[in-house]
């Protein structure tokens, strides 16, 4: 709104209102006066400009926004630590403390302790660390203290990813959402505050009434924009509305409102083209930079699943992706397919996201 209000500009105004009988030449008596007035104005003007756009939640910094969400009762969601499935050759004690080397943490190796039994010699541990920094470890764990008889120790899969602290764009959007449809008393909107804000979910859609009068669905995408597993649905229905106590209002639900938790349906993209590349380059040079690429523009498109009805792959932006990040590489890219069809667009329904394949050259 100031930025014209530059130095130069004050100053030359300022020296403007001098009558011109006046020397006001730089280094003249009246100039050396004006001129440090001047500089605190142009600073003030800066200070103000920053001012304004702190003031209004489009263009506020994160400090200024969390405290105008905070007048909505919006606050960022914090940082969680992500739950992993570990397996095991024998019972451990529920405590055990466990380490994993990982290329996700540079610094020192990440540890998870053991939360609860799931069966057997299965278990839930909880990384000790927050973030989605204990969402990529997968592999054999070491135990902090002995444990005899213990021969080996393993974390096999993801139950609950961890979060990272909530991005600034993500709660300036939340809070514009929040003014546009206003939750109360289990409408949609409703549903959706209190199912976003469970650790692990990433997105959902809600159907009200889907098998009749006071039933809701609910399709879940988990906090990495992929499939849920099992055991986060199962402590989302818990925490809605209990299943051995459907519709009582145990859970966060209202009462009468009978919950169904479901996964989103991940759907595999294969790309096949015929790739020409530049002499001195094979396919297999570029292969896993293009089922990298393919992934990010997979990922943006799963990131806009529960706001769409539906989501449009195009196969002109993943050619134009594989030919802008490797135009020193390939030369030109003919056929592309996916999934081995012939049409350029491929469209997922509803409850469907897009989950990465490969890339195959074809001759």
């Amino acid at each position: 709104m100031y930025e014209n209000m530059t130095y130069s500009f004050v100053l030359s105004r300022m020296l403007d209102r001098i009558p011109d009988d006046v020397d006001k030449r730089e280094g003249s008596v009246i100039y050396d006066a004006l001129a440090p007035a001047a500089l605190e104005l142009a600073q003030f003007y800066s200070a103000l400009d920053n001012v304004i756009d702190e003031t209004f939640a489009d263009t506020a910094g994160r400090e200024m926004l969390i405290r105008r969400a905070a007048e909505s009762g919006i606050k960022p969601y914090p940082s969680t630590f992500a739950i992993v499935k570990g397996e095991f050759d024998i019972s451990v004690p529920v405590g055990a403390r466990f380490s994993i080397s990982t290329e996700a943490s540079t610094t020192e190796d990440l540890r998870y302790r053991v939360t609860e039994r799931i069966s057997g010699n299965s278990y839930r541990l909880v990384c000790e660390k927050t973030g989605s920094v204990g969402n990529r470890s997968v592999g054999d764990l070491l135990p902090v203290d002995y444990i005899e008889g213990l021969s080996w120790a393993r974390i096999t899969g993801l139950i609950i990813p961890g979060e990272d602290d909530e991005d600034t764009e993500h709660l300036r959007r939340r809070y514009f959402n929040s003014l546009e449809t206003r939750s109360y008393g289990g409408n949609i909107a409703d549903y959706r505050r209190m199912v976003l804000s469970l650790q692990g979910v990433g997105g959902v859609k809600v159907y009200p009434a889907h098998y009749g009068g006071g039933s809701v669905r609910l399709v879940i995408q988990d906090y990495q924009w992929e499939k849920p597993s099992k055991e986060l649905l199962d402590d989302i229905k818990t925490t809605l509305d209990p299943a051995k106590s459907p519709g009582k209002g145990y859970g966060l639900v209202p009462i009468g409102h009978t919950v169904s938790v479901e996964s989103v349906i991940g759907v595999v993209i294969e790309v096949s083209a015929k790739f020409l590349m530049v002499q001195g380059y094979v396919f297999s040079d570029v292969k896993p930079e293009l089922e990298k690429l393919l992934g990010e523009y997979l990922t943006e498109l799963a990131m806009k699943w529960d706001s769409s009805d539906y989501l449009t792959l195009n196969a002109s932006q993943i050619e134009a992706r594989f030919l802008n990040e490797n135009s020193g590489k390939i030369q030109s890219i003919e056929n592309l397919k996916l999934n081995n069809l012939n049409d350029r667009s491929f469209i997922l329904t509803a409850d469907k996201i897009p989950l990465r394949g490969g890339v195959t050259n074809v001759n």
